[in-house]
């Protein structure tokens, strides 16, 4: 489905209450008409928004309502105040759709350690429900009022057939640096209108995040702020019956997840390439995550891929120095299917032409393989990366100034 519609029996809106000095959309709230099961993952950091504690204290949970959302401001280190402002946003909310304060999660992202503009956001809350619709207009607002720097609107729309009938699931995020794994700088939320249990939920997020938004980086900068919630309202009337059903569904869930956090990477800030990192051939998938990630986040090897140099030697090195014991002989490695590396020795190649091809294309794939030796095995991961720009760096110097 191309067209982003919510799934039955949610509403959302995308307001503005006057917390960004440009005047932009900064409050989004989303809706589910019933009580929702609701799981969530977040921010690992042990510096965290006042929101992520607030809301990781709610679920699971069986009765979720709302998720509200406030952007230019990540009422993060901001002490005793900040959980006091982040419970008040909860309970206007909950004034406002007539429901307890427990059953609305809290999310906010922007500059850290400078505390809510109470006044401008509870005068804000009031405007937002009543913008309240089911309308793909109201969608598409919504996920414009979460972002700060991000240039376009993450959402994803979906409908899963099941031997029960169709339900459909959907997603909307925020994020476009301040990434790295566990998880990534980033907020969603994502809604279906399939009848789960709060520890369904749970199962299905934490399989797709996994695989999706703890596998994307930018820079390597853990955020204060990371949540991705799945509340599930059961307004369709259908639930998963069978083991298939279930696969179907953790797929749809994770199919969701990698849209949205792959928009996050597209979307890196002054980034020129979208970067898509296989490693395989590995024992665990741990060892092939740990490669990945060094190669990921590897500012030599980021800025190699700006430049369109095919630099090899930094990618297999950045893996060499991942914990892995592999044998190098046993390593191979391809540049947008150009062989480059194979079992430890270096392959004759255009380098002219593969360079003109990194600069001709947005896109590029490394494909880093074991094919024996210690640490060789069957398992294989996939990350996603950007470059790293000059445009990077300014955007990131003029943050908070």
């Amino acid at each position: 489905m191309n067209s982003p519609l919510l799934p039955a029996g949610f509403t959302t809106s995308g307001t503005t209450c006057g917390i960004k000095d440009s005047g932009k959309p900064d409050l989004a709230l989303f809706v589910s008409e019933s009580a929702a099961a609701v799981a969530g993952v977040f921010a690992t950091n042990r510096i965290l928004g006042a929101p992520v504690i607030v809301s990781r204290e709610r679920v699971p949970s069986e009765t979720a309502r709302a998720v509200i959302i406030n952007s230019g401001n990540a009422n993060a280190c901001t002490g005793e105040q900040g959980l006091n402002d982040a419970r008040q946003m909860t309970a206007d909310v909950a004034t406002g759709l007539d429901c307890d304060a427990a059953d609305v999660l809290v999310c906010s992202t922007g500059i850290i350690g400078v505390t809510l503009p109470m006044d401008v956001i509870t005068a804000g809350i009031p405007t937002a429900v009543d913008a309240l619709e089911t309308s793909t207009d109201a969608y598409k607002s919504a996920a414009a009022a979460m972002m700060t720097t991000d240039t376009f609107a993450k959402q994803i729309s979906i409908d899963v057939q099941l031997s029960t009938g169709t339900i459909r699931i959907a997603g909307a995020a925020k994020g476009a640096a301040m990434i790295a794994p566990n998880m990534a700088t980033m907020l969603a939320v994502v809604m279906t209108d399939a009848t789960l249990s709060s520890a369904q939920c749970d199962e299905m997020l934490r399989y797709g995040v996994d695989r999706t938004f703890n596998c994307i980086s930018v820079d390597g900068h853990m955020s204060t702020s990371d949540t991705v919630l799945l509340l599930a309202n059961g307004a369709s009337d259908t639930a998963p019956a069978t083991d298939d059903d279930e696969r179907k569904l953790r797929s749809a869930v994770q199919q969701v997840c990698e849209k949205l956090a792959t928009d996050i990477i597209r979307d890196a800030e002054g980034a020129e390439h979208f970067v898509i990192v296989d490693v395989a051939g590995f024992d665990t998938c741990e060892a092939a995550f740990r490669i990945a990630k060094e190669i990921s986040e590897s500012a030599l090897v980021k800025t190699a891929i700006t430049g369109n140099d095919p630099n090899w030697g930094r990618i297999t090195s950045a893996a060499g120095y991942a914990g892995i014991d592999f044998d190098t002989s046993f390593l191979s490695l391809k540049i947008n299917d150009t062989e480059v590396f194979q079992a430890g020795t270096p392959v004759e190649y255009d380098e002219s032409a593969l360079s003109q091809q990194m600069s001709e294309n947005r896109e590029v794939r490394l494909l880093l393989e074991l094919s024996g030796g210690p640490a060789s095995g069957s398992e294989s991961v996939r990350f996603w990366t950007s470059d790293l720009t000059q445009e990077y760096v300014r955007l990131n110097s003029e943050y908070t100034t």
